[in-house]
This record gives C-alpha cells, sequence and structure tokens, in this order.
C-alpha cells in the first residue's frame, strides 16, 4: 500500500467517496469507501461495469450472505479496476502532459521521486530513457482503505423474523466481505470500541503478520484522545491485532458525526501523543507479541510501530506543515476540501451549487442524526428542503426502505428509525396526549434519512436516479468548507495542500486550532442554554470541567504560538488577539 503522499482523503459519508480510489488511486493518493451501504455499492458496481463493458451479474437480496458479497465484489472490482489504470499509466510516454506525468508533478517538490522526475526532464538520450524506467518501477497506487462505522451494527433476520447469528449483523459483515475481498488497503475503524466487532477481527488471518511479519490488510483506528486510542489498542493487542495507525479526528472541527470531547482540544491531545508515542509503541507491541505467541503465529518486526495522523479542519498548508512538524506527525487527512474538486469525490451538480452558495451560517451542528449523535449539516441541502416540506404536508419523516439506523425499540419490538414516518407520526400523537412536549417533539422532527440522502449523490453523479427516485441529498461538510469558494482541479487542490500554490480562502477564516476553540465555546454555551439536568450538581461539575480542559487548552494555545516564528508577524498578531478573545469569551460562559 502506498504511503507516496503525506495525505489522505477521509471518508465523507455514504456516497462521497464511494468511488473516490478511481478517481485519485493511480496517482498515489490513498482514500477511503463506506461499506456500511451493501444497496449502495451493488449500484456503483452495475454503473461502472457498464460504463467500463464489464460484464455484470447482480447480487440480489435474497442471496445468501448477501451484504458481505456485496461488499466483497465492489472492493475486488475497486481493486481490479485501480490496478488496470496504474498499469496504463505505466505505459504511457513521459512529457505529454499525460497522466504519468501528474503522478510525478502532484508531489511534494521535496519528495525524492520528484527530484528524480525533474532530473528526467532536464536529461537526454539513454540517460533519460534509464530515468524513466526507473520512475516507472517506483509507481504505486494509493492505498483502497475502508471505513466501518462501528455504531452502525444493526442485528438482521431471516424471512421467517428469526434472528440472524451475531455475524450476519450490518458491521460484522461488512468487516466480512472486507477481509474476504483482494482489495490492498486497510479498515478504518470510527466512533469508538465495538467488542464483537473487534473480536470478530481474529477470525481472519488477513489481519494478523504473515511470515516476513507484514500485515496484508492494517486496522487503522480512527480516535478523539490518547486515552482512547490507549484502551482500544490495548483490546486489540491483546488478541494479537496490531493497531498500524491511530488517526487523530478533532472532536468538531470536522464533517460528518462529531464526537465533541469534555473541552479537550486538538493542540495539547496531538502534544500528549508526541510525548507518549513510544510509551504507547512498547506497550502494545508488548502485549500483541506475547498474543500472536500464544497464538503460534509469526511476530512483528520489533521496530514496527503505529502511525500517528490528525484530520479536521485544516486549510493551508501552513497550517498542515505546522501539524507535520511541530506534533511529529506521519502524514494529515484533508476531507472537506475535496468535496469541491470534482475529480475526486462524487457531489452532484445541484449540490455543489447549494455549497458554493451557502454562507458561512449554512454550515451549523445538526440534531439530524438518528443515532443521536450531533451531525454536521448544510441548512440549504436538497434533503433539508425536503424533510421540512414533509412536515409542512403533516407526513413527516422518511419512508425506511435501507434501516441501517434502526435502533429504537420503544414502539416495536424490531427496531425502527427515529428518523423514520412511523416512528415520528408515533410522537406525534404522544405529543398530542400531552405525553411530551413541543420542544421534544421538535427535536424528534429534525431526524433525517442519512442512508438515502448519504449514498443518493454518488447515483447523481453518475447522471442516474436513485432508486424509488429519491433524490434528495444529505450533505455533512465540517464547518471548515464554509471558507473555500468556487470548484477546483485535482492538482490545484494538491498543489494548495503542499504549497506549490495557494487557494484563496475567505479572509475572515481563522487558524484551524483557533476554529476549534471557537466551536468547542459555543458547544459549552449550547450545552448550558439547553440542557435541562437532572443531577443539577453532576451537570455543574460537567461544566465547570469542560471550562478548566478549554482554559488548560488556551492556555497551551498562547505558550505555543509564543514558540514560533511566524514569517507573517500580522498573522500571528491576529491569531494572539483571537486567542485573548475567546479567553474573555470563555470567562463569560
Amino acid at each position: 500500500m502506498s504511503k507516496i503522499h503525506s495525505f489522505h482523503i477521509p471518508v465523507m459519508g455514504l456516497g462521497f467517496t464511494v468511488d473516490s480510489p478511481l478517481k485519485v488511486a493511480r496517482f498515489g493518493i490513498a482514500s477511503v469507501v463506506s461499506i456500511m451501504d451493501d444497496q449502495l455499492l451493488e449500484e456503483m458496481r452495475r454503473l461502472y461495469s457498464k460504463k467500463l463493458g464489464i460484464p455484470y451479474v447482480p447480487i440480489e437480496e435474497k442471496t445468501a450472505d448477501v451484504r458481505a458479497r456485496r461488499v466483497r465484489e465492489y472492493l475486488d472490482f475497486l481493486q481490479t479496476a485501480v490496478t488496470r489504470q496504474v498499469e496504463e499509466l505505466k505505459n504511457q510516454a513521459f512529457g505529454k502532459n499525460s497522466e504519468i506525468d501528474t503522478y510525478f508533478s502532484l508531489l511534494p517538490e521535496a519528495h525524492p521521486l520528484h527530484r528524480l522526475y525533474s532530473r528526467m526532464q532536464q536529461a537526454s538520450g539513454p540517460e533519460q530513457l534509464a530515468l524513466q524506467e526507473e520512475l516507472r518501477r517506483e509507481i504505486v497506487p494509493g492505498s483502497i482503505d475502508v471505513n466501518i462505522m462501528t455504531k452502525v451494527d444493526k442485528l438482521n433476520y431471516d424471512k421467517d423474523g428469526q434472528a440472524l447469528p451475531r455475524e450476519f449483523s450490518d458491521a460484522l459483515a461488512a468487516l466480512r466481505g472486507f477481509a474476504q475481498s483482494e482489495v490492498s488497503g486497510g479498515v478504518v475503524f470510527s466512533a469508538g470500541m465495538n467488542p464483537a466487532l473487534y473480536s470478530y477481527l481474529g477470525d481472519f488471518p488477513d489481519f494478523f503478520p504473515d511470515r516476513e511479519g507484514k500485515l496484508k490488510k492494517p486496522i487503522i483506528l480512527k480516535v478523539s484522545d490518547y486515552r482512547s486510542a490507549l484502551i482500544q489498542g490495548k483490546f486489540l493487542a491483546k488478541k494479537g491485532l496490531w493497531v498500524s495507525e491511530f488517526r487523530i479526528e478533532s472532536g468538531l472541527n470536522c464533517g460528518g458525526h462529531a464526537f465533541a470531547t469534555d473541552g479537550f482540544l486538538a493542540g495539547p491531545i496531538l502534544e500528549s501523543f508526541k510525548e507518549n508515542k513510544e510509551t504507547l509503541r512498547q506497550e502494545l507491541l508488548g502485549l500483541c507479541q506475547q498474543a500472536l505467541q500464544e497464538k503460534n503465529l509469526p511476530s512483528l518486526p520489533e521496530n514496527v510501530r503505529p502511525k500517528i495522523t490528525y484530520q479536521g479542519g485544516i486549510g493551508t498548508a501552513e497550517e498542515n506543515e505546522m501539524l507535520l512538524n511541530t506534533y511529529e506527525l506521519d502524514g494529515t487527512g484533508w476531507g472537506s476540501p475535496f468535496l469541491l474538486v470534482p475529480e475526486a469525490t462524487s457531489v452532484d451538480s445541484d449540490t455543489l451549487d447549494r455549497l458554493l452558495a451557502a454562507k458561512k451560517s449554512d454550515f451549523y451542528l445538526s440534531r439530524a442524526s438518528p443515532l443521536g449523535i450531533p451531525f454536521n449539516n448544510l441548512r440549504n441541502s436538497s434533503g433539508e428542503e425536503q424533510r421540512k416540506a414533509r412536515i409542512d404536508r403533516e407526513r413527516p419523516g422518511s419512508p425506511c426502505y435501507k434501516k441501517f439506523l434502526s435502533t429504537n425499540t420503544e414502539f416495536t419490538d424490531k427496531p425502527i428509525c427515529t428518523a423514520s414516518r412511523q416512528y415520528q407520526l408515533l410522537k406525534i400523537k404522544q405529543q398530542q396526549a400531552g405525553e411530551i412536549s413541543a420542544a421534544a417533539l421538535e427535536e424528534i422532527l429534525d431526524k433525517d434519512c442519512l442512508c438515502e440522502g448519504l449514498s443518493a449523490p454518488a447515483i447523481l453523479a453518475r447522471g442516474e436516479t436513485p432508486r424509488r427516485n429519491l433524490k434528495a441529498v444529505t450533505i455533512c461538510p465540517g464547518p471548515n468548507l464554509a471558507y473555500f469558494k468556487g470548484t477546483f482541479s485535482l492538482k490545484e487542490m494538491v498543489d494548495h495542500i503542499y504549497g506549490k500554490i495557494q487557494l484563496t480562502l475567505d479572509a475572515e477564516r481563522p487558524h484551524v486550532f483557533l476554529k476549534e476553540l471557537q466551536l468547542y465555546v459555543q458547544h459549552l454555551k449550547s450545552e448550558i442554554e439547553t440542557a435541562v439536568p437532572v443531577n443539577a450538581r453532576k451537570f455543574e461539575s460537567y461544566v465547570e470541567k469542560f471550562r478548566k480542559n478549554l482554559a488548560d487548552g488556551i492556555g497551551y494555545y498562547q505558550e505555543l504560538t509564543s514558540l514560533w516564528t511566524a514569517e507573517n508577524e500580522v498573522l500571528l498578531a491576529k491569531l494572539k488577539e483571537q486567542v485573548l478573545g475567546l479567553t474573555w469569551e470563555l470567562e463569560q460562559v
């Protein structure tokens, strides 16, 4: 798997990055595909097979182990297609602005292969031909990673209504499909620990080291802080399962679901990983080697170490470099900005226009997720328009076909989704009977169908219509996207990341750390304003702890900025001024 670039494209929604490997992997760029919606994967395999003239045999709903089979077939299709793309790229002639030139021109100027490419351009005759052959041998694709949201793990039933065994739940079946596929990439687990899912990893040899100590399918954990990384890493290590990478994600300055910490900020969190990374490595390696020995399996190399990366709200090359250098990171993730790069992600034209027309206030943290987790949303999306229109027609909620987020058993024996029409009409009856408040009902009506809304753009971007004509799109950009305007080519965005060019961003855009701090201060205010605490003393303790963590974070940033030697003194002065302003604002909470 390639780590030729220092950034990756994280998973976005169900559909926005579902075919990103077909767009960027041949250039050495890693991206992450959600494998939670097997129906979407099957539809994408059908559409691309038609486009590429590949025979397509559908996997019908009645097929045994349908979910795992669909995941496996789609991932095998991606691997085959990317392998073919790379072979075609390798056979292209240099110097004709072809994709083989793009491959090397996208790299940072300091990268050894970029330097070799520059040498080749200056050379001639046999020397140039020899350098070209050397470059061809160095071409490798970006990894095709997959994402499983651990909380999306509904149990399933057979045609007679009998519960299927645990391994047929949504998350375990998706993992089985990935494990049985030929895809070259890792599995990213997000949203916290799922013991059953993590234990199931042990059923597949690709997650253990081979005779050379290499892992065919690495395990990647998306975590919010060091404690979470240590707990989850130890759980897996005791089973002989090594975590190859910890992807630290901002609690609030990210896209999709937002898992807010208790006021712990990105800077101090990254500092804790930097200070403890050797301790983390040694503790996990010791547990893992012992478990592998007990299982009579090959050991890991003694010098192995987990990669540490960060994602969430990065917007400039300066921020990217600051993160890499200050915290000695192995890489960064750039998500939401790539929604504006049609060459990298699948965003339908209508949604793209809505993103470009959106004001900063249109990017907000909503209650749309049926999981009850804060969800980044766009006020002017077609999904929000549809949700409100259904309420106006006194037909709130969504028809529930996919049922991936069906978790509520308040009214039924089998779980149903809180965004479904069935559930919301039952809650309206409760409110009419005086059993719940109008405010409680409003919160329920905010729920939206993410299963359809987050998958629709991938189909629409291919010029097709989603099944049942459900065309409304829910999009989940991070707050950072509000400061990017316009669409960009893949080369423009990658050059921006590496500082070769500078895209024009909104002048009011705060530093990545300051934006997160703003979001946390706002979040604390909202918590206080909307809370109806059962235990007032416990809630006061929570608020005080939150305030203290934010204050400690501010103190850390004040010390950090004093150590920076910024080329732009005006920028550094502005940064310090914003820190002071937020300090005052926190004191007023």
